[in-house]
């Protein structure tokens, strides 16, 4: 299976973007995660295969939610209000399986840049 990640861009802080990231086959959870310039990876959220539970990192709760359309294969991220340390490469990730302990398709990600 294949990611393929798009929608970043540059914005003003306090605006929005939406990333999609489509995937060529099923897969179960899904997530963002993102890395910033000289920083390390981090997660950004999560949600399983029915879209029933979401989980977010404490910096994006209640600015960015998480969705699937399994009919299309793609996990989107709505990001609102949008600040300068959103600044960073986002990837998509997704599990193999119910059971993966770690994610096993990775996208190629897409670059969100957050101007002050």
């Amino acid at each position: 299976v294949q990611l393929q990640a798009c929608g970043g861009g540059l914005v003003q802080a306090g605006e929005s973007l939406r990333l999609s990231c489509a995937a060529s086959g099923r897969t179960f959870t899904s997530a963002w995660f993102r890395q910033a310039p000289g920083k390390e990876r981090e997660f950004v959220a999560n949600i399983n295969w029915r879209g029933s539970n979401t989980v977010y990192a404490d910096s994006v709760k209640g600015r960015f939610t998480i969705s699937r359309e399994n009919a299309k294969n793609t996990v989107y991220l709505q990001m609102n209000s949008l600040k300068p340390d959103d600044t960073a490469v986002y990837y998509c990730a997704a599990k193999s399986a119910i059971g993966s302990q770690g994610y096993d398709y990775w996208g190629q990600g897409t670059l969100v840049t957050v101007s002050s």
